[in-house]
């Protein structure tokens, strides 16, 4: 059986390692352990936990191998062998732990009530905190390999970090009426917030939580153009006014009724309204941009009540007809009248 001088590890070339077995078992009394800075040493006999050695140079004798002395029968004197696992664990910060939404949080959004698909990911670091609690609340459990990397830690909470972000997020755009496009304000409380909900969670399993951050919240391009049809539409509005939005609105609809192969007389029959109140509503249209009418000149529809042109013979938006009619008494009747005021003849 060969005989170890020296039990150590000086790590790897990247800082991704959490736990590294030595690769063997077999000890003598009178062997150097060396535990580097940034590291600690726990000796496992049976899958059970014995002792820890903190960074520093160890000269294994049973006066510090305590609880694996009362495990093993280590009789004094000599370089006894016996058999013993050790484990270094990795005590330093680890700082670019990425983390991200598997899939999308899908939310209406309170301000343009447009279904979002919203994605979102970030950045945390962790440290062992408590290597024994790891060891037997974690690693114990786990298939052990030479080395534990912490992306194989992070598949393990990748479900409590998801369920915590996604809540954080989902309660401050419903419960608070935060619009996803001004959500990105929110990073540094939203952040804050849930490292205080998953920082208990991950001491339970040795680990302490050394900062953690939401980068983004976004959606899909997609998602985007619905709310940015809603604020052209809204910018338009705003410019145009009440009046010249409407006239604006009636000329897609002529441009989408040319365009139809069925022409512009079905299109204007599929939407209940006649030929010729069509007809009379283009001309309207054509005279609205032709010749600007001033407010002054303006009237009140009394079918849907839109303002239009006072020489306006048809509604350009319900296609009422605005002609004087006269009552079999010879009474001229207004636009919209039901009953002659003379005889009381319905019209």
């Amino acid at each position: 059986m060969a005989i170890i001088d020296v039990v150590r590890f000086d790590g790897l070339k990247s800082r991704d390692w959490l736990i590294y077995k030595y690769p063997s078992d077999q000890l003598v009394l009178g062997t150097q352990l060396i535990v580097q800075e940034g590291q600690v040493a726990l000796f496992v006999k049976g899958g059970m936990m014995a002792d820890i050695f903190y960074p520093g140079t160890y000269m294994l004798q049973t006066e510090n191998l305590p609880i694996l002395r009362t495990l093993v029968n280590i009789p004094f004197g000599g370089r006894t062998p016996f058999s013993a696992e050790v484990y270094f664990i990795n005590t330093t910060v680890r700082l670019d732990i990425n983390w991200g939404t598997s899939d999308p949080i899908q939310l209406i959004d309170p301000k343009y009530f447009v279904k979002l698909r919203i994605r979102a990911f970030g950045q945390m670091g962790l440290r062992i905190l408590d290597a024994p609690t790891l060891f037997t609340e974690v690693i114990g459990g786990m298939q052990m390999a030479d080395i534990i990397k912490f992306d194989k830690i992070k598949e393990y909470f990748r479900g409590l970090l998801v369920i915590k972000v996604k809540t954080a997020i989902s309660d401050v755009i419903i419960t608070n009426g935060v619009s996803a496009l001004e959500i990105s304000t929110r990073l540094e409380s939203l952040s804050e917030r849930v490292k205080e909900q998953i920082t208990p969670e991950f001491e339970k399993y040795g680990f302490s939580v050394s900062n953690f951050f939401i980068q983004s919240i976004n959606f899909p391009d997609e998602d985007f153009d619905k709310i940015n049809k809603i604020l052209e539409d809204r910018a338009a509005f705003e410019i145009m006014g009440d009046g010249r939005y409407a006239t604006k609105r009636s000329f897609d609809v002529y441009e989408g009724a040319a365009n139809n192969q069925s022409g512009v007389a079905g299109a204007f029959a599929a939407g209940g309204i006649g030929l010729g109140a069509a007809m009379g509503m283009g001309a309207s249209m054509n005279q609205t941009v032709g010749n600007p009418i001033q407010r002054e000149d303006m009237k009140v529809c009394p079918g849907c009540g839109t303002r239009i042109p006072a020489s306006s013979k048809f509604c350009p938006e319900c296609g009422f007809s605005n002609k004087e009619t006269v009552c079999e008494c010879g009474t001229k009747l207004a636009p919209g009248m039901k009953f002659c005021p003379e005889c009381g003849k319905k019209v």
